[in-house]
């Protein structure tokens, strides 16, 4: 007699008309889940199953919510400092522009207009050069920006304005421009505009010298370490736009939905000016990681399909190992439904422990990432999510409910259909035949 025999003894009259997943089959199911020592390899296999579906649970749901964050953050960062729509002309200037941001003001919806200058120079100091991008704008402008004036790392922007109060030159730079510059607050910073006087010889550069006021840091290294902001008569002067500046930067409400401000916002700015949004001027790099998500999703997927065919395996061999206790517990009255619903309730076992604990980890890993991967890089010395590569100082993660529970639903319904074949083929043994040479 096997190692069921015995239980079968005992449940043979409950075994005859048991109801769907009753005590009797539940009872079953467990002892095939505590396989013995001479079992060992078949629970290795439901061990792997069941680590693979939590491996693949937790990969998923850390992956796409690092993502998520990953866009939202840049998104954030972006939108935050280069607004959610540009007016600029198509002849390069715009002149009345202060009637022009007065008009857009009034359009409904909108929240900030802010005029500016903006080029590139070339910013020395005694320890080097490098290449940056000047915006002019107002001071009180500036101070309404909050991811600048929120994030303010040295000096202050009343100490700007009140250099500019004094008519001295004062700029804002990002903190990793001013490291890798070697300047610090009060020091002087050199900028070199290609855009000079024209003389019989050519044009000659335009070279000023500017004090450094204040530092900022907003986390996104493209900006930390190439964005220098003054003030805006300063940059038009530097930039010989007297009267007129580069573009009018537009921020409204609803940055979701800039299209249905596009007509509006155009028709105040007037005729010879052109109107480009968000999703224009940024839109291949948002598609690039809408793409790239996508497909990250569609490849992660595939190991829970993995796993989901190690429960089919495991199941298997369950089966022909346990063909002859299956074939008692048919002649003792059990029903193949029975039969099939214990086989269901090991696989299904194993994928819903397997689901849950990759949830759980998952979850746990998103809301401490930032700090294990600190720890990582304090163990091992090396630079994980490097700065300068993905444009934002931290590790950004956010748990979208819906992506989990998508991910939590899709993993169950692998797992559930896993086992069905396994569990019909074990319904279908003939008793007969398993008996025939015991």
């Amino acid at each position: 007699m096997t190692d069921m025999a015995e239980p079968a003894q005992k449940n043979a009259g409950a075994a005859r008309n048991t109801m769907p997943f009753s005590a009797f089959e539940w009872f079953l199911a467990g002892r095939y889940l505590r396989a013995r020592r001479k079992e060992g390899f078949i629970s290795v296999i439901a061990l792997i199953s069941f680590i693979g579906i939590m491996l693949g649970v937790a990969t998923l749901i850390i992956v796409m919510a690092v993502m998520n964050g990953f866009r939202t953050e840049l998104v954030g960062r972006i939108l935050g400092l280069n607004g959610h729509m540009m007016v600029q002309s198509v002849t390069g200037s715009l002149p009345n522009y202060e009637a022009a941001a007065a008009r857009i003001r009034e359009v409904d919806g909108v929240v900030r207009v802010t005029p500016l200058v903006e080029g590139q120079v070339m910013a020395s100091s005694r320890q080097r050069a490098s290449g940056a991008l000047v915006r002019g704008m107002a001071t009180d402008n500036l101070a309404g920006f909050e991811i600048i004036a929120d994030n303010i790392l040295g000096g202050s922007l009343d100490t700007y304005r009140n250099l500019e109060a004094d008519g001295a030159s004062p700029v804002l730079i990002g903190a990793r421009l001013a490291d890798a510059m070697g300047v610090g607050i009060g020091d002087s910073l050199t900028l070199l505009s290609p855009r000079g006087a024209s003389t019989p010889f050519g044009t000659t550069p335009r070279v000023k010298s500017y004090i450094v006021a204040a530092t900022f840091q907003i986390g996104m290294s493209e900006y930390d370490s190439s964005f220098i902001f003054m003030p805006l008569a300063e940059a038009q002067s530097f930039f010989k736009q007297s009267g007129t500046v580069s573009g009018i930067e537009v921020m409204i409400e609803r940055p979701d939905q800039v299209t249905d401000y596009t007509p509006a916002v155009k028709s105040a700015a007037g005729d010879l000016a052109t109107v480009y949004d968000w999703q224009q001027i940024n839109g291949t790099f948002f598609n690039a990681l809408q793409i790239e998500r996508n497909v990250m999703f569609i490849i992660l997927t595939l190991i829970l399909l993995v796993a989901a065919l190690n429960i089919v395996s495991g199941l298997f061999m369950l089966v022909k190992d346990k063909g002859q206790d299956i074939a008692i517990l048919r002649s003792m009255g059990a029903t193949r439904g029975a039969v099939m619903r214990v086989f269901l309730i090991v696989g299904a076992a194993i994928g819903v422990l397997g689901t849950l604990a990759g949830f759980v980890i998952g979850v746990l890993f998103c809301e401490n990432i930032e700090g294990i991967r600190q720890t990582l890089i304090f163990l091992t010395g090396a630079q994980l999510f490097d700065p300068a590569i993905y444009f934002l100082s931290e590790l950004p993660a956010e748990v979208d409910m819906k992506e989990v529970t998508s991910v939590v639903l899709m993993s169950l319904g692998l797992s559930l259909l896993a086992t069905i074949y396994p569990s019909w083929r074990a319904a279908r043994l003939d008793p007969v035949e398993a008996l025939r040479y015991e």
